[in-house]
């Protein structure tokens, strides 16, 4: 079993968004292909506290390397005041042959990576030449920190950003991190939600939001909205917007905004394509002008496997990691 560390994620990690973006594009490829397994997400919830939970992503990728593991993520929101991380994640990778576990990985991380990483090829898919004059985040915490750093490599000019969060002192936060980490990247800070909004034609969505509070009232049309974080747009306009998602069969729960609306109108026609499906294509295309675009990804485990198994490549190849030979039972001696 091999164990990597936060430290030895980030050092596996570091300095390959591109072949992150690369890893998350085929894996939805695959997967609109159908050479995925991909059972529901598990939602451990707690009575008493609703805003908490654990969820377990178990997944199966095909293709030249097949993987098969799980990622078991917490989101404990109080955990920002406490100064830790809100999401904690680990995962784990499991032989083929066998069916033994081969890797253990811490997994926040991993999980940033590939959400950031699938919401910028989103981006790439559907482009505007509008977005190089800037991106707006609307959420200014590890998510959306991310999504900048993926942005840069998929937004020709990319360098102005607007930061909105309802706690000035996360944007503030942001913008300090992305001075130190992002240097070609200069942003500002926004106390208004609306300004913020109607700043740019490309929108980041990372919030925290149990119940849709946003409409469509400001916005360019023609803007693309990432809505990473599910449950912020008012359903009501959701059905009004060119909705791409990243599997109709698992976004279509747990209260998103696009469930909220297929319970309002009966239907899901308002979804006009999946990420899979663009990226099949092979080549970009042009975003409707006329409307509001929203991506809304549910976040496919097929993802964290894909990162992960990148990760472990890297680990093996560089020394990353601690090897423990005796985690699992020692095959039985055959007497026979």
């Amino acid at each position: 079993m091999l164990i990597l560390t936060h430290r030895d994620v980030q050092d596996a990690l570091r300095g390959q968004e591109v072949a992150v973006l690369q890893a998350v594009e085929d894996a939805y490829v695959a997967h609109a292909a159908g050479a995925s397994s991909l059972p529901h997400s598990v939602f451990l919830r707690f009575p008493d506290e609703p805003r908490n939970r654990i969820i377990a992503l178990p997944a199966y990728l095909g293709g030249g390397q097949p993987i098969a593991g799980v990622k078991w993520i917490s989101s404990f929101p109080a955990n920002i005041d406490r100064g830790l991380e809100r999401a904690s994640a680990a995962v784990i990778l499991n032989s083929l042959e066998t069916g033994r576990p081969l890797a253990f990985l811490e997994g926040s991380t991993i999980s940033a990576w590939r959400t950031a990483a699938g919401a910028a090829l989103a981006a790439r898919l559907l482009p505007a030449a509008t977005d190089g004059n800037g991106v707006t985040v609307l959420g200014c915490g590890v998510i959306n920190f991310a999504v900048l750093r993926f942005l840069r490599h998929v937004v020709p000019g990319l360098s102005e950003i607007t930061a909105y969060d309802t706690q000035p002192g996360r944007a503030e936060r942001l913008r300090e991190r992305c001075a130190a980490d992002l240097p070609d990247l200069t942003v500002r800070v926004e106390h208004d939600l609306a300004t913020a909004l109607a700043k740019n034609t490309l929108i980041s969505v990372a919030t925290n939001a149990l119940q849709p509070h946003l409409d469509f009232s400001g916005l360019v049309p023609g803007t693309l909205l990432l809505h990473i974080s599910l449950r912020d747009v008012l359903p009501e306009v959701i059905v009004t917007a060119a909705n791409v998602v990243d599997d109709a069969d698992h976004v279509f729960r747990a209260n998103t905004s696009v469930h909220l609306a297929e319970q309002q109108v009966g239907n899901r026609d308002f979804v006009a394509a999946t990420i899979g499906e663009l990226a099949a294509r092979g080549e970009a295309a042009d975003r409707d002008p006329s409307r509001i675009t929203v991506v809304s990804p549910f976040g496919l485990g097929i993802l964290d496997l894909a990162v992960a198994d990148l990760v472990v490549a890297t680990a093996n190849q560089r020394g990353l990691g601690t090897a423990v030979d005796d985690f699992l039972p020692a095959a039985e001696t055959n007497h026979d």
